[in-house]
C-alpha cells in the first residue's frame, strides 16, 4: 500500500490547482482522475481561450444556500493573485467584457501552467485511474481502493466537479461519496443553461433563431431576485445568450416566469405616440427602426397589428400597448437544455457541513470538498474558475498547516 500526505480526486481546475499549491507547501500529493485527458472543462471554456477569472469577482457574484460561505476563500485568494500567477508563466491575456479575462492564445496555456505548478510541487499523477471505494479509518485518515492499487492518506480532497457536459467525463462520484458519509446535498440542477419552451408556444418565435440583441432580464423578487443587462439569443427551441444563461441560475421554480425588456434603452410606448404626430410612415417601418426587423415583424404579428397601416391611423391605445409589451415580455419556460448544455451545476455538497475557512468537512476530519462539487455557483464570466482557485488555495493552505501541527505533536 502506498502512502501520501494527501490525495486529491479530480484533475480539473480546482484539483490541479490544489495539488500544485499543496505540493509546493511541502506535502506529498497524489492527484487522481478517471479521464484519459485532464482539464477538459478548462480546455473547452471561453471558446477555447479559457475565461480564467474575472477582475470583479466577489461574494455578490455567487449563489448558495449560504451566500456568506464563499467570502473567506475569495478574500484570501483574489483575482489579482491568479493574474499574478498567469503573468509569472508568461501567458498573454486580455479583458473581453465586464472584467472577464481570456488567454490571447488557447486554454491549453492554463492547463500547462497548472501542470507546471504540479510538477514544481512534486505531485504524483495517476491518470486514468478510478477510485472504487473510500474507507474512513477509525484512527483517522482513509484507505482508497484504486485501479492502480491501494492508497492510505490522512487527508482526502474531493474536487470532482459537477454534472454538466457528461460527454467529457462529468461524474457524480463526489456527491455520492459525500452522501454516503452523511453530508447534506443541495439538489443539483443545471445552471448557466439555455431555456426551452413548449413547441407550440414557441412556434411564433422559432423563425427568429440566431437573432441576438441586448436586453434586461429578471426573475424572482426581493433578495432572491436576479437581474441582468446582457445579450439574449433566440434559438429554435427557446432562448440562450449571456442574459439567459445568467438568469437560469436564479430561476428556482418551474412556475417562475421571466420578465424581459427587449429594448431597455428606449421608451417605446412614449416614442411611438410622439412619432405618430410627426411621421406618416407605416407602423412596421417605424417600429422596425427601433428593433431588429425580424423581431419587429414577429412582435406586430403577435400583437395582431397591421404592419402596413400608416402610423397616424393607429390608435394611441394600440401603440402604447405595443410599446409596453416590448418592455414587459413575461414568459414561462417549460424546461432547459439540461446537463449537456449547462456550463455549471447549481447545488452540491451543503456548505453547512463544511468549514468556510478550510473547506474541511465538519462530519469527517481530513475530508475536504472544493470547487464545483460544493454548493457555490458563480455568474457567467470567469467567476466559477475564481471559486475553483480560491477554494483550492484555502484547502491547500489548511492541509499544510494541519500537517505541520500533526508533525509537531508527534
Amino acid at each position: 500500500m502506498q502512502a501520501f500526505d494527501a490525495v486529491v480526486v479530480g484533475a480539473g481546475a480546482a484539483g490541479l490547482f490544489c495539488a500544485g499549491q499543496a505540493g509546493q507547501r511541502g506535502l506529498r500529493i497524489l492527484l487522481i482522475d478517471h479521464a484519459a485527458r485532464l482539464g477538459e472543462k478548462i480546455r473547452i471554456s471561453g471558446g477555447g481561450r479559457c475565461n480564467f477569472t474575472n477582475r470583479e469577482a466577489g461574494p455578490a457574484n455567487f449563489l448558495s444556500e449560504n451566500p456568506a460561505f464563499c467570502r473567506s476563500a475569495l478574500a484570501r485568494y483574489t483575482p489579482a493573485d491568479f493574474i499574478k500567477l498567469v503573468q509569472g508563466h508568461g501567458i498573454a491575456f486580455h479583458e473581453k467584457h465586464k472584467g472577464q479575462l481570456f488567454c490571447d492564445g488557447s486554454s491549453e496555456q492554463i492547463i500547462q501552467m497548472l501542470l507546471n505548478e504540479c510538477e514544481a510541487g512534486g505531485v504524483t499523477r495517476w491518470q486514468p485511474c478510478t477510485v472504487a471505494d473510500v474507507h474512513p479509518l477509525p484512527e483517522g485518515g482513509f484507505d482508497l481502493d484504486t485501479s492502480h492499487g491501494p492508497v492510505r492518506t490522512p487527508r482526502l480532497v474531493v474536487a470532482t466537479g459537477g454534472l454538466p457536459v457528461p460527454k467529457i467525463g462529468a461524474s457524480d462520484w463526489g456527491l455520492r461519496l459525500a452522501k454516503r458519509l452523511d453530508h447534506a446535498i443541495v439538489e443539483p440542477r443545471p445552471a448557466l443553461v439555455p431555456l426551452t419552451f413548449d413547441a407550440d408556444a414557441w412556434a411564433p418565435f422559432a423563425a427568429l433563431a440566431g437573432l441576438s440583441l441586448p436586453v434586461e432580464v429578471s426573475v424572482g423578487s426581493g433578495k432572491a431576485r436576479g437581474r441582468f443587462l446582457e445579450d439574449l439569443l433566440f434559438t429554435h427551441r427557446g432562448l440562450s445568450g449571456p442574459a439567459i444563461l445568467q438568469i437560469s441560475s436564479y430561476r428556482t421554480a418551474s412556475d417562475q416566469p421571466l420578465q424581459i425588456n427587449l429594448a431597455p434603452e428606449l421608451q417605446l410606448d412614449k416614442e411611438l405616440i410622439e412619432a405618430k404626430a410627426a411621421s406618416r410612415r407605416q407602423l412596421g417601418n417605424e417600429f422596425g427602426a427601433r428593433l431588429p426587423q425580424r423581431l419587429a415583424a414577429a412582435w406586430l404579428e403577435r400583437a395582431k397589428l397591421d404592419a402596413s397601416r400608416p402610423l397616424p391611423e393607429c390608435r394611441d391605445a394600440d401603440l402604447q400597448r405595443l410599446g409596453r409589451s416590448v418592455h414587459d415580455w413575461q414568459l414561462m419556460p417549460s424546461g432547459d437544455e439540461g446537463w449537456r448544455k449547462a456550463e455549471v451545476m447549481r447545488g452540491g455538497v451543503s456548505t453547512r457541513d463544511l468549514s468556510s475557512q478550510t473547506l474541511e468537512s465538519r462530519r469527517v476530519p481530513g475530508l475536504y470538498f472544493i470547487g464545483e462539487v460544493v454548493d457555490v455557483t458563480g455568474w457567467l464570466g470567469g467567476y466559477n474558475f475564481q471559486w475553483a482557485w480560491a477554494s483550492a488555495a484555502a484547502c491547500a493552505q489548511a492541509m499544510a498547516q494541519a500537517s505541520t501541527t500533526a508533525s509537531a505533536s508527534t
